[in-house]
């Protein structure tokens, strides 16, 4: 086992090569020298089932490992119950479509926390992946709850595990970006840095959670006190974080993260940097 690096969504340099269609992207990725992808759904699922079953067959014949971001309208916290529970819904549709895309991870929105307390903000998001859990049959796919950028949503690091623990099906999506954005950065300056996140979720998750943790990362501009607010590219010079720190963890720890890189545009070409940074360390 060791860390995959690939983008979400396609990139600017695919298209720049000619690709026009998304089930193109799976052997061009590998063609590229990655080794996964994650599809956005964030605006909603408007392919067919076909068209992702065609998605799934290009990438378990170009051996690259997939995941499928949710619609961001779901709503895990959400204090209309009957918006919140159609938002159980939406996860079943991401989970079709995710089987039919041989995704082994779906990855879902924490929730917001901007017009209630974040205790019931929590409290809620627990509720609403509980019945996720016994509504839904455990078909393999990881249920991923992602840490987020903006301090009004719930997110923190702390927060995700805490829903996390709802069920063993539950997993932490740690986006790098965000945690640095939403304490306004200088969070991830040194290997240990990034360490202390993984043995966080190993102590209160299990160590194979922490070990194959599923990643984001890029770096991300701010504003006080807001906290995220653009996606950059790692041109970046002044918000980062920096990807250097946590390849040296990831060798020196032996972790086999996934690592999917939301660059804005350049997300191939940055996640292709982070791989070959990480094997530069190990070699």
């Amino acid at each position: 086992m060791k860390a995959t690096f690939g983008p979400s969504g396609n990139p600017e340099d695919f298209y720049a090569s000619g690709g026009k269609k998304t089930v193109q992207i799976f052997s061009w990725l590998k063609e590229y020298g990655l080794d996964a992808y994650e599809y956005s759904a964030g605006k909603g699922i408007h392919g067919s089932l076909e068209t992702f079953a065609a998605m799934g067959k290009e990438a378990r014949e170009n051996g690259i490992l997939t995941s499928f971001h949710t619609p961001y309208f779901i709503s895990l916290s959400g204090v209309d119950p009957e918006k919140r529970l159609k938002s159980i819904e939406y996860i079943k549709q991401s989970l079709e479509a995710a089987r039919a895309i041989n995704a082994d991870t779906i990855v879902i929105h924490s929730g917001s926390a901007a017009k209630i307390s974040r205790e019931e903000a929590l409290s809620l998001a627990k509720d609403t992946m509980s019945r996720v859990v016994d509504e839904i049959p455990d078909d393999g796919i990881r249920l991923g709850i992602e840490t987020m950028g903006k301090v009004n949503q719930l997110g923190t690091l702390d927060e995700v595990i805490e829903i996390c623990k709802v069920s063993d099906r539950l997993c932490p999506v740690v986006d790098f970006g965000h945690l640095n954005a939403r304490d306004f950065g200088g969070v991830f300056t040194a290997a240990d840095d990034y360490r202390r996140v993984f043995c966080k979720i190993g102590e209160a998750l299990g160590d194979e959670k922490a070990k194959n943790l599923h990643c984001h990362f890029s770096k991300i501009e701010y504003t006080v006190p807001g906290g995220e607010k653009q996606h950059l590219t790692f041109d970046d010079t002044t918000y980062g974080p920096n990807f250097e720190p946590l390849g040296e963890a990831i060798v020196k720890e032996g972790l086999c993260p996934r690592i999917i890189c939301e660059s804005a545009g350049t997300q191939a070409r940055d996640a292709l940097f982070m791989k070959r940074c990480t094997y530069a360390e190990k070699n």
